[in-house]
This record gives structure tokens, sequence and C-alpha cells, in this order.
């Protein structure tokens, strides 16, 4: 975001005193925080003076904060003590919009000088922290943006020559927790019941229970939860069995028997049904979308075959997948054991199940082996994108890898260029002091990660040498969580025999330096001139002739192929008149199209050329659903046409509270609500 700091009138010489922004520099545990502190060009000395007692203030911050020399969004200490395993026993409370209960911690001293376990929260109010019976001292750190640092004296018993011990936290939930989205019976398709979901990654895991939130961290879990007896309860577990709790409850109980981050811990409980789609598969939904989900998520089984040619074995047992309410900000979370998916991918067709193939693709590319901070988020992202696009190249044919490969270029540079090219945040290993994650997400590990992968695979050889080495690389550091600099000397381990290719590559300028990528693989275009050839028609038509168009032009098109054609109009420097998009969207029926793909790019098409009567339109599809990847674009758009500006504030601020947290809190920054 960049942002101007003025203050006009009455202080300054010229009436106007401009906020210049520079930067200290803070070292802490090796890492570098920055600072922005204002100066002032004009004579406010008073101004001057709050200005630095806000530095001071800041740097006060940072020495509170004491972030982990690991990860700089985690106050945890891992090299002094980490956990092993999580037992969470938890009741779900509606009425107050809370979980209450306690997490028992299954704690390992990895060091002989440890005396305390250090955990990440955020905003949870902690009655106790006991060992065996025994009271525990404990306190909870300064609150900062990134939550508040729980800090708890290991027993004695955990001495020298016993490094292992249980901690059990009684705690609850603030009713705002970041990680959990608490739905009225009115906000869903049922209209009868409520509806709890959870999103915990990047760093919200912290405000659902204490953890040591940092993907460096991977241990196993399990649960027991308590809900009143018509609701269902699901997690990213192995349900091990529901049992009456009096005469109004249930208990589900549940294991994740392999190790994981804190952010793949996931509860969801509603009116929930499940249907069987395949061997090791189901699809849960409220029942009003359940055969809905279960046709179009029809192929799972086969995805899941072709992953495991190309990765290895599916060590998770099962793969069930949960159709969330539409307000759910992403198209998907890959939760071990239960996919998270928005509504908006139920196109009718199987057309957007691109998504389980990423998902899918998630159960070694970033649960098996995971980055060890988001840092690294490529290690994650771009990794799932390739292994996303070979099940799919399998499925329809190389030539649609391509065309997928090309399409993401084309969203990355719209992607940089909204961010800024010399934004460090674009950058493949951004650095993230004193950043929050959420607000670093973007397209960039996505698809600059898979660019660089298939550069790479390009470079050394093709398929026939590239995917082997994948599945080697998965592997070798499944149950681990890496760095950029371990894969890369695995790499180089791995192609020993062509260390002179590996050498030229531009290491630094892919991983560390901001912008595009400094090479694009050379990528098949047929299925893409076709979407451009008729992008070009349109934009080179004259209305004073009359239209060829018909809509047979689109019909022969894939669903993707019909974004890509729009996407091109969309970035074209040409804009097209109302009469040319009214041609348009009757040929074509573009108005009445389900695809939510496809009807994102069209609105944006609408607002890009200043159709002010689709308006009301794209601010509904933009509230309607919370997916990051529709509202956030069409609120930017919508606030850069300045007549729209205060009406798409408006309607943010009337619907707010409808959306998850990290919607809420990234469209206000898109909206210039808040710094």
């Amino acid at each position: 975001m960049h942002e101007k700091y003025t203050r006009k009138g009455g202080e300054g010489k010229s009436g106007t005193d401009v906020y210049r922004r520079k930067y200290f520099y803070v070292s802490w545990r090796r890492k570098r925080y920055v600072i922005k502190f204002i100066s002032l060009s004009g004579q406010c000395s008073d101004i001057k003076a709050s200005c630095l007692k806000v530095f001071v203030k800041a740097i006060k911050i940072i020495i509170k904060m004491a972030l982990s020399p690991g990860d700089p969004s985690s106050f945890a200490n891992p090299e002094f003590a980490i956990v092993t395993h999580t037992h969470l026993e938890l009741n779900v409370d509606f009425d107050q919009k809370i979980l209450q209960g306690k997490a028992i911690l299954d704690i390992e001293r990895t060091s002989s000088a440890a005396t305390e376990v250090i955990l990440d929260s955020r905003e949870l109010v902690i009655s106790s922290a006991t060992s065996d019976g025994s009271s525990l001292e404990h306190h909870i750190g300064a609150d900062v943006e990134f939550g508040s640092k729980l800090v708890i004296q290991l027993p004695s018993a955990a001495g020298n020559n016993n490094t292992k011990c249980k901690i059990e936290i009684e705690y609850k939930t603030s009713p705002n927790a970041t990680a959990l989205k608490w739905l009225t019976a009115e906000q869903t398709a049922g209209g009868v019941h409520p509806y709890l979901f959870s999103q915990c990654q990047a760093i919200h895991a912290r405000s659902m229970f204490p953890c040591q939130d940092t993907p460096s961290v991977k241990s196993t879990y399990s649960a027991k939860i308590s809900v009143p007896r018509e609701l269902t309860v699901v997690m990213s577990a192995l349900l091990d069995g529901v049992s009456d709790l009096g005469s109004d409850k249930k208990v589900y109980e549940f294991r994740q028997p392999v190790p994981i981050p804190s952010y793949l811990v996931a509860i969801a409980v509603g009116a929930l049904v499940a249907k069987q789609i395949g061997p090791r598969s189901k699809v849960w939904a409220e029942k009003e979308f359940i055969d809905q989900s279960a046709y179009e998520f029809g192929e799972t089984e086969t995805m899941l075959q072709i992953a495991e040619q190309l990765c290895g074995p599916y060590v998770w047992g099962m793969y069930d997948i949960l159709v969330l309410p539409p307000s759910f900000a992403f198209g998907g979370m890959e939760n071990p054991c239960l996919t998270f998916v928005t509504p908006t991918i139920l196109a009718g067709d199987r057309s957007l199940a691109n998504v389980i193939a990423h998902e899918i693709s998630h159960s070694w590319t970033g649960n098996l082996v995971t980055n060890a901070n988001f840092e690294h988020f490529w290690l994650n992202e771009g990794f799932t994108m390739f292994v996303e696009r070979k099940i799919n190249s399998r499925m329809f044919g190389e030539k649609m890898r391509h065309f997928e490969a090309l399409h993401g270029i084309g969203c990355l540079r719209e992607g940089i260029q909204t961010l800024g090219e010399t934004n460090q945040l674009t950058n493949l290993v951004p650095n993230l002091a004193g950043v929050d994650p959420d607000d670093a997400f973007s397209i960039v590990p996505y698809e600059k990660g898979h660019t660089f992968l298939f550069y790479l695979e390009q470079l050394l050889g093709g398929s026939e040498v590239f995917e082997p080495f994948l599945k080697s690389y998965l592997d070798t550091f499944k149950y681990r969580s890496i760095k950029t600099d371990t894969w890369k000397d695995y790499l180089y381990k791995y192609f020993s025999d062509k260390i002179k290719l590996l050498n030229s590559v531009d290491w630094d300028t892919w991983l560390y330096k901001p912008g595009m990528p400094p090479v694009i693989p050379n990528y098949d275009k047929s299925l893409t001139n076709v979407c451009t050839e008729l992008a070009k028609r349109w934009i080179e038509w004259k209305e004073i002739s009359t239209s060829t168009f018909m809509k047979s032009d689109i019909d022969s098109l894939s669903p993707a192929q019909k974004v890509a054609f729009l996407t091109e109009l969309h970035k074209s420097s040409v804009n097209l008149s109302l009469d040319k998009m009214q041609v348009m969207a009757d040929t074509y029926q573009l108005d009445s199209i389900k695809n939510s793909e496809i009807r994102f790019i069209w609105l944006r098409l609408c607002i890009k050329n200043r159709w002010e009567s689709k308006v009301d339109d794209a601010l509904a599809f933009a509230t309607e659903q919370g997916r990051m990847k529709y509202v956030r674009p069409i609120f930017r758009d919508l606030y850069e046409w300045e007549a729209m500006r205060q009406r798409a504030i408006d309607i943010y601020l009337s619907k707010k509270n409808k959306m998850m947290y990290v919607t809420a809190h990234a469209v206000a920054k898109d909206l210039h609500l808040s710094d």
C-alpha cells in the first residue's frame, strides 16, 4: 500500500506539512525490524515531539515482543522446550461465541537450560496452568499486533533426568477470536441452527488454543468437543467416536496421529450431513448443498491417485471435503483429513474442481513438508501450484498445464502491479520481520513460486527428471519443516551432475529481489491464442458495422478459456464502449452464467468500463460470498472509481461484520480505512 501523509493548514510555513517517512532498524535476535518514523518538513516541533514518543514506544514494543529467532511471527521457544502433542477438551458455546475448556500439552525440553515454555496466545482468558495437579507460575506478556506470549514455568519434575511433562491449561477464547467465525442460524442455508468454523492459517491458531504457533513446530493432537446434540462436529483429524453427554449434548472425539503445524488444526460445527464420494472420501455440507457437492467433487479419488503417483503414498488416511458457508475467505484450506472449500466452486459442471486438485496437493506440499515460517511460504504454495497443474495435465493434457501457467503469469503481473514492483513483499522469500503474514498474503508465492519450478524443470531436462526429484524431495523431508536454503541444498545434491546448469540460475534475483520473475518459461500458447484472438476481435470491432459475434464463439471454449478471454479484455489498455459491452452481454448471456470465476472477471470488466448499472451486481457478488480472491479486487476497483468510492466504503462498513476477520481486515486496508 502506498500511503501519503499530509496535514493541511495552519502550522507550517507553506500551510501544508508533508510527513516524510524515515526508517530506523532495530536488531533483535538476528532479525531486523523496520520502524517507520515520521519527520516533518515544516516547523512543527510539537508534532515532532509526538512522533519521537511514538518512535520510542515502538522500540519498547519490539523489545517486549522478543519474538522467536526462527520465526518473526511467533513468540515460541522450541529451541528450549517444544510441544509434542496437544489434547483439547472444549465446549462449544454458541450463546457466548466462545470455546471453553482445557488444553493439555505434552512438553519436551530441547535444552538443559530450559526453565519455561513460551506459547503464543491471542485474547485467550487463562484460568490456570497446572502439572499433575500442582499450579505452575505463568504470565501473559504485553499484547502486540501478533498477540501475546504466554510464559509457563516448567514443573520441577522436568529436570535433567526427566525432559518430558504435561501441562494443563484451563482457558476460554474471546468472542472476537480471529480464528473463529460464528454464524447465526439466519446466515446458514438451513436457517435453523448456528454454525462455527475456524481458519487458523497463518497465525490465528493462537486465538483458539495456547500453542507454539509457528509452522516450524509440528505435533500430533487429539480432541473431545461437546456440542448441542442436533449439531455435528468435524475436525482436521480422524473421528474416534461420538457419545451422549446428558440429554442435550454430544461429545465428539478426534485424533490426528500425523504431526502437523498449529495452523492446520481446524474445526467446524453445524447441521452437517455427509455423502460418500470415493473409497476414502466423503463430502460434508448442509443438506441443502449435499447432492450438488457430491456431484461436483466426484473426481476426487482420481486426483488422489494421480497425486500419489507424483508425490508418494497418502499418509492421512481419509480425504474428506467440507463445503462451508459463503463467508469463507479462501477457495480452499488444506486442513488434513478434511479440506475446507468455498461454495463458490459449486459450478454445476466440475469446472472449478481444480481447487480440490490444489488442496489434495497440499497433502504433501505444505502438510507433509512444511515451510518453517511464512517467509518461505512459497515452499508450500509454489510447490502446490506445481503439483496441482501436474494433476491437471494428467487429466486434461499437457497443453492445459501450459495454459493455466500462462494465465497465472498474467494474474501474477497484475498482483505485482497492485503491490508495487519494488515492494519487497513481491520477493519469493520476503522479510516478514514486523509484518503480519496476513498482510503479506498475495498471489506471489503461488505463481512466482510455480514459475520458478517450471523454469527449473525445463532447465534441468523436463518432467522425466524433475518428477522423480519432486518425489525424492518430499520423501526426504516428510514430517519436517524447512527453509528455502534446505530445499536448494537438496536440489544441488540430487542434480549433482548438473551443477553448471544450476549455477547458471540467478538465485538472488529469483528468491530475494522484488518484481516479476527474471525468466518466463517457454509455454505452449495454443489454448491461449484462441482467447487472445477473440478478445482482439471485440477490441477492433467498430460499432457502426453489424456485429458478427455469435454465442458459438464461446460455446467451444472451456470455462477456463472464457475466463482468459475476459481477462484479455480486462487487462487491455483499450476501454470498451457501453454499447459494445451490452452486445457482448446479450450475445454470450454473460449475466446468467453461474461459474463464479467467469462472473468475477465479467463484473471487473464492467467496472473497468464504468458500466454504472452493474455496480449493484458487483457489490452484491462481493458481499454475498467472502472469498478474498473475489472480494478484494472488486472493492479495490470500486475504490479507484472515484464516483463509486464512497458507495463501496459504505457497503463495506455495513457488511464487514458478516465477513471473516481476515477478509474484513484486508478489505479495510484496500479501502484505506486502516493504517
